[in-house]
């Protein structure tokens, strides 16, 4: 129990300074002081007098997470009026959000009849991992030449924050730690055509995931293929990152086949 509640609180650490931190790596004393908020609260969420676009960012973060983590599971239908109101969000950012979301294949806006959470297909999914994986491959090269030492600080923190959720087994935290790390590995790697391919992946990939983890996933094992990469590009490998990469993707292949057998 002792071990589980230090665990937690690493984990709660680290998040503060990967969710909060500005272009400089948070100090151990900022993340202490902020270390009973690990994730932005509902109110932070619904605060109105925050810049329009980013309403549409916090919508869409709230949005995207609902249905990676199955709280609006395959074939659901939704409504603005229901979302904005729950999300204590108004209904033009989460109208933005929800056609962001369509973009990415998560939602599918039915003219008329409403917005149906998409369906989940195997088949489908693997076709995705064929062009991710050439993706990610240039995304992690690129990020490992070009990041700043302040990103790099970032990949550092992030390495350990995946290591942390998976030693409690808290999936939430691992998905918003990969999507924080999705993020960093796009800005980092300046491309912004390779960015616009991978955004419409990261969250189909999460949420298929979330899906079948606890039937056929390693968490660990996925938890440290990621930090590999991570660190990789921390230390500023091209090499070692390309081959991280692709160790991550195997095993995510591997995964993606397990779930129809």
């Amino acid at each position: 129990m002792t071990q589980l509640l230090a665990a937690r609180i690493e984990l709660g650490l680290m998040h503060n300074a990967l969710e909060f931190s500005s272009d400089r790596p948070m100090s151990a004393a900022r993340a202490r002081a902020q270390s009973t908020t690990a994730f932005p609260t509902s109110r932070q969420v619904a605060d109105k007098s925050a810049p329009a676009q980013s309403m549409t960012d916090r919508a869409y973060a709230a949005l995207e997470e609902m249905i990676v983590t199955l709280r609006l599971p395959p074939g659901a239908v939704v409504y603005e009026s229901a979302l904005s109101e729950q999300l204590a969000i108004g209904r033009t950012p989460i109208r933005e959000a929800l056609q962001r979301l369509a973009r990415e294949r998560l939602v599918t806006v039915l003219p008329r009849r409403g917005i149906i959470v998409s369906e989940v297909d195997v088949r489908s999914q693997l076709r995705l991992l064929e062009v991710r994986r050439e993706i990610e491959r240039l995304v992690a090269r690129s990020a490992a030449r070009l990041a700043t030492e302040s990103e790099r600080g970032r990949f550092a923190q992030i390495a350990a924050a995946f290591e942390a959720a998976a030693r409690i087994s808290a999936e939430t935290a691992f998905m918003r730690t990969d999507r924080t790390f999705n993020d960093l590995c796009l800005r980092a790697a300046r491309n912004e055509y390779a960015k616009g391919a991978m955004s419409l992946m990261h969250s189909l990939s999460r949420r298929f995931w979330f899906i079948h983890y606890k039937q056929v996933a390693d968490m660990p094992l996925a938890a440290q293929l990621h930090a590999e990469v991570a660190l990789a590009i921390a230390s500023a490998n091209e090499e070692a990152a390309a081959r991280a990469s692709d160790r991550l993707i195997d095993y995510i292949e591997v995964f993606t086949r397990a779930t129809s057998v």
